[in-house]
């Protein structure tokens, strides 16, 4: 038989081990124990298990050898279920048991996900007095960590009487995929301490924590670390190294890693255009894959995740066409199951409704990924009740829900402030224990837009693991419903705690101090933004112009404007507000004239803030120049706040018959503010013959607006007509509407 062992070296096809089979069969040798052992990893190699145990069973009386050999192979082909059976049969066939059965049946536990049967298993090794032997050991301390049992792990890692540098670096693995990377790295220095060498996969573990924690002062020293003990680095501690950069921050690091390696594999290039990805850097990230192409390596799966994400969040729908085109001409991914939510992802940040209900009703296979992207997808698109009804169908499907889903399904309840059905999922959250980070702050953000600050407070309140997004939420809640007071009271322990503090933080408090016209305060906070090294943003530069020119300091509000490199329509506007509300019509027009001349096109907020300089300035023939060009030139649709600062614009010139004209052509009714507008004019040019015309259509508005209310009694009572204001007063107090006195507020130190 062995003159035979070389011939089954040389068989690469299955032809080729079918055709050794036979000879061997002819022979009589297929009865040898040997050959029938090399035959079942034969065919296992090939690919086809069902030989390997059609093999097996024909043998008679397997020994222990043979039952590890055949287990080994399914558990090589992925097989783990197949071989924990064959397992159960071995323990009932009364074979003997050897060390080298438990390392595959440890594996085939770890790889189906039951602890349980491993944890027999290893009651099992301990009877057999196998629990000492190194590799036993090693293969245990995997199948816990990999488990998530590191408790378990622990245990079987600190009685082993002998660490080799593989059960090091299974312990370090098993707490960094188990998000415990700082315990991972402090058994890192204790094997370093004791002496045992590291190897290429020890450095690999050690690499995913730094890049875990984002510690760029440890990543170096791991870098400077690999390459002082000149440890072999493999591709897979390049590809690691790179990775480990990017998460930290370091593209320069990571783009030095990668141009020195020589034969870039397509890992390679996925781990740094996942780099650039990860940083935001996506632009970067597309010059990449087409110089990856340039260099005719064939990307994966996971590039192309990259790749379309890219797209996505570029809104580029012509780049992002051609990937998915590109995608079905390589056959990357032919059903689409892994592909599936990257597509879904850029059609919906593009737009393409249809797109992505296309996709998802033509996957074959419609995972919980496949789901949320979909829900997420129209709740981002502003069709939450069709993002709602997603969920509905899902439920009804019985899929299990995880935080993604129930994150996006509050929003969708947020926006169209949905309060019952977002208290249902509250409910859900607390039921099944899915509560983290996300859910948290989806809830905060729910109970924000549908008005409850007390229950969006309260959970805030009770979380004990706050972190910068939570904080960000509550106080950004607090600014929008009104309660700017309290936003700036939760940025200010924020700063007195020293907790981090990022951009949207100080977005959030600028915004609180505009609403609140706290000059001084905006200022501190400006100040805190160029302490803190905040690079230039968009955002934050158009929060700070609107800020500065609602307290007044025009100036100031130029100057930010002024400093700003990259300007768009809402900054452009916020400025034009800013010279408009101080009278300053005449550079509020000629900043408009510059931002179309820029090539930036206005929208509805710009022209109500041109339309209300023009009306408090009195510009009325300007005023409807603009008014004209909305329409015709930019293709506008105006607004009920666009037609009353036209009627505004109009009454306070005097042309009230103009203005009421306006009101009657309008395409839908008129609303207080409008007629308030209307009525004002009627009473500064004592128009009592215009009120008493339209008293019927004034006294058919509902509004809870007290202000409209006492101007419509007011010119009745100016009138003499005292049994119409006894009328409007009444209604009033039916209504509960109270006149609203008049205050001033000023800033204390």
């Amino acid at each position: 038989m062995t003159l035979y062992m070389p011939l089954f070296r040389l068989c690469t096809t299955l032809r080729a081990v079918s055709q050794l089979h036979a000879h061997l069969f002819v022979t009589g040798l297929h009865r040898d124990p040997s050959a029938s052992t090399k035959l079942i990893e034969s065919y296992a190699q090939m690919g086809t298990i069902e030989s390997a145990k059609l093999v097996f069973d024909h043998f008679p009386n397997p020994d222990s050898f043979m039952w590890g050999v055949l287990i080994k192979c399914y558990v090589w082909n992925g097989f783990f279920g197949g071989a924990i059976s064959l397992y159960k049969k071995m323990m009932c066939s009364q074979a003997h048991l050897t060390n080298f059965i438990f390392p595959s049946v440890l594996r085939a536990c770890s790889g189906f996900g039951d602890q349980d049967i491993g944890r027999e298993v290893h009651a099992r090794i301990i009877k057999c007095g196998f629990e000492s032997d190194s590799v036993v050991e090693t293969s245990l301390l995997s199948m816990y960590g990999e488990g998530g049992s590191l408790d378990n792990a622990r245990q079987v890692f600190d009685g082993m009487s002998i660490r080799d540098v593989v059960s090091w670096s299974s312990i370090i693995s098993s707490y960094v995929q188990n998000e415990q990377s700082s315990e991972g790295l402090r058994m890192f220095s204790e094997m370093i301490v004791k002496g045992q060498e590291p190897d290429p996969i020890t450095m690999f573990a050690v690499a995913e924590a730094c890049a875990e924690l984002g510690l760029l002062g440890q990543a170096k020293s791991v870098h400077a670390y690999v390459v002082r003990k000149e440890i072999q680095s493999n591709g897979a501690l390049d590809n690691s190294l790179i990775a480990m950069y990017g998460k930290c921050g370091d593209l320069y690091s990571s783009d030095v890693m990668f141009d020195n390696i020589i034969h870039r594999t397509t890992s390679s290039w996925t781990a740094i255009i996942t780099c650039y990805y990860q940083n935001g850097c996506y632009e970067e990230a597309l010059h990449a894959f087409v110089e990856m192409q340039e260099s005719n390596v064939q990307p994966n799966v996971v590039t192309m995740m990259g790749i379309l994400s890219c797209c996505a969040r570029l809104y580029w729908l012509r780049e992002g066409k051609s990937v998915h085109c590109y995608v079905i001409r390589k056959a990357i991914d032919p059903e689409c199951d892994l592909l599936g939510p990257g597509l879904i992802d850029l059609y919906a940040n593009s737009g393409k409704v249809k797109y992505c209900q296309k996709l998802f009703d033509t996957a074959e296979e419609k995972h919980i990924l496949l789901w949320n992207m979909i829900i997420s997808g129209y709740a981002r698109k502003g069709l939450s009740k069709e993002a709602l009804m997603l969920f509905v169908q899902m439920q009804s499907l019985g899929i299990l829900l995880d935080s993604f889903t129930l994150g996006s399904v509050l929003s969708a309840c947020g926006d169209v402030c949905f309060s019952q059905f977002g208290l249902q999922i509250h409910g859900c959250i607390i039921k099944t224990g899915i509560s983290n980070e996300f859910t948290q702050t989806s809830l905060i953000d729910m109970y924000s837009n549908c008005g409850f600050m007390d229950s969006a407070y309260r959970i805030f309140d009770e979380d004990q693991k706050r972190s910068t997004v939570t904080w960000n939420s509550m106080i950004c809640g607090f600014s929008q419903n009104g309660n700017s007071v309290q936003a700036i009271t939760l940025f200010d322990q924020m700063h007195s705690n020293c907790l981090a503090m990022d951009e949207v933080t100080l977005l959030v408090a600028v915004q609180a101090c505009s609403n609140l016209g706290h000059l001084e305060k905006g200022k501190w906070v400006h100040h805190k933004i160029i302490n803190y090294g905040i690079e230039k943003d968009t955002y934050i530069d158009t929060a700070l112009t609107d800020m500065y020119a609602k307290c007044g300091d025009l100036e100031m509000a130029r100057r930010v404007f002024d400093t700003m490199s990259d300007r768009n329509v809402v900054s452009w506007s916020a400025i034009i507000s800013g010279y408009g509300m101080h009278g300053e019509v005449e550079t509020a027009i000629s900043l408009f004239k510059q931002m179309v001349g820029s090539g930036i096109k206005p929208n509805e907020i710009t022209f109500m803030n041109i339309l209300f300089a023009c009306s408090h300035a009195g510009y009325v023939k300007e005023g409807k120049s603009y008014f004209r060009s909305m329409m015709k030139e930019f293709g506008i649709i105006p607004t009920s706040e666009h037609y009353s600062c036209m009627v505004d614009l109009l009454s306070r010139a005097g042309d009230l018959d103009e203005a009421y004209r306006i009101i009657r052509t309008m395409p839908f009714p008129a609303d207080a503010s409008i007629w308030g507008a209307l009525l004002n004019g009627c009473r500064i040019y004592r128009r009592t013959d215009m009120v008493r015309s339209i008293v019927g259509d004034l006294l058919d508005i509902q509004t809870d607006d007290t202000g409209y209310y006492t101007l419509l009694s007011n010119i009745f009572a100016e009138g003499g007509d005292w049994d119409e204001f006894k009328m409007v007063r009444s209604t009033m107090r039916n209504t509960g509407l109270r006149k609203v006195h008049g205050y001033s507020a000023i800033e204390v130190d």
